[in-house]
């Protein structure tokens, strides 16, 4: 079973595609979404000014505020990992605790 991905991974994975001049297909195959997923993300960043489509080249360009908008999820994801870490240490210290408090006897 795949990871899942919210919407900012999606659009972040697609601003990735569209910052080499993307074509539609180009960037439906490579940020691995469907045709209709990727028509209602290329409306809505497109009008958010993440991307923009030249008509002499018919692709998806990366604008600065999509340029931004990576550099600024690059550093939200390594937070999210370095938090998600510590999380799972917190739950398992827990779980740890909870054991030691248990009422119920072990066998020898």
């Amino acid at each position: 079973m795949g990871v899942y991905r919210n919407r900012w991974d999606i659009i972040a994975d697609i601003l990735r595609v569209a910052s080499g001049n993307a074509k539609k297909t180009q960037i439906m195959f490579q940020a691995n979404l469907s045709y209709s997923v990727l028509q209602k993300y290329l409306a809505g960043m497109t009008s958010a000014s993440l991307i923009s489509y030249e008509d002499n080249t018919q692709c998806y360009v990366l604008t600065d505020k999509g340029s931004a908008f990576l550099e600024a999820y690059q550093e939200y994801s390594k937070s999210n990992r370095h938090l998600a870490k510590k999380l799972n240490a917190v739950h398992t210290q827990r779980s740890f605790l909870e054991k030691l408090c248990s009422t119920t006897k072990r066998a020898p």
